[in-house]
């Protein structure tokens, strides 16, 4: 593959695993050295910095609890300055919204907003400065259709790409691109023990046009594409990564 991206550093939140795996080795696989960064899973993050590694880039590691109020805090003051942001970690807590908890509220609300926030303003400064930088939010299929029982979830995912439209307009003068995939149903950790169930796994399967499930490396592709200058005219966009499920 052509080097797209050599030269260029590139963070990953929530890396150690499902999407931000895929988001992760396919950055490096188009040049990027790479910063790792998970909440708990040691060894699947040393695992995926090996991919890095064995593609000939740099990988580092770091952990975080973005759920914290102040979990992402002076987190790029610690690592340094990034070429590329991708704002992948996220909390999902599934319960009817009557017993949804300040606790509940909290946590997907500080993951799957507030850091991403915090991050963005403590990463653009450097971008600004160098007239070029990439930043894309991961949210979610269910920004167009919420699942009943993931209130906060959907609607912390839909409140990320009203920042992310808004920032694009503000910083595209500077060379920077902020733009927000959306997956839908892809296969990884986090909902392969639901599928499991054929029962359920079908009427998943019924509702999206496509007719298969994704797979995580389809979210990468176009994460790359984003992070490249191949992408430099694209921002303030929103793209569903679904098999039409939105629709």
């Amino acid at each position: 593959m052509k080097q797209l991206l050599e030269g260029k550093r590139a963070l990953v939140t929530g890396a150690s695993r499902g999407i931000g795996s895929a988001i992760a080795v396919e950055l490096a696989r188009a040049g990027a050295d790479v910063v790792i960064l998970y909440a708990g899973n040691e060894k699947s993050a040393r695992e995926v910095a090996q991919q890095v590694t064995d593609l000939g880039r740099k990988a580092e590691i770091i952990r975080r609890d973005l759920s914290a109020v102040t979990g992402a805090d002076g987190l790029i003051d610690e690592i340094g300055p990034v070429d590329i942001l991708v704002l992948n970690a996220s909390v999902q807590i599934k319960k009817p919204w009557e017993t949804i908890t300040d606790e509940d509220f909290d946590t997907q609300i500080n993951c799957n907003l507030r850091s991403s926030m915090k991050l963005i303003q403590q990463a653009v400064p450097y971008m600004r400065d160098n007239h070029w930088g990439r930043i894309v939010t991961i949210g979610s299929v269910q920004e167009a259709k919420p699942h009943p029982d993931m209130l906060v979830y959907s609607s912390s995912k839909a409140a990320q790409t009203m920042m992310v439209k808004s920032l694009a307009v503000q910083l595209a003068g500077f060379g920077i691109t902020v733009n927000n995939v959306a997956p839908g149903v892809i296969y990884t950790d986090r909902n392969v023990e639901a599928l499991s169930d054929p029962v359920y796994a079908a009427k998943v399967t019924s509702l999206i046009p496509a007719g298969f499930y994704g797979e995580k490396e389809d979210c990468a592709y176009i994460v790359r594409l984003l992070c490249s200058d191949e992408g430099r005219y694209i921002t303030g966009q929103s793209y569903y990564v679904d098999g039409g499920k939105s629709l």
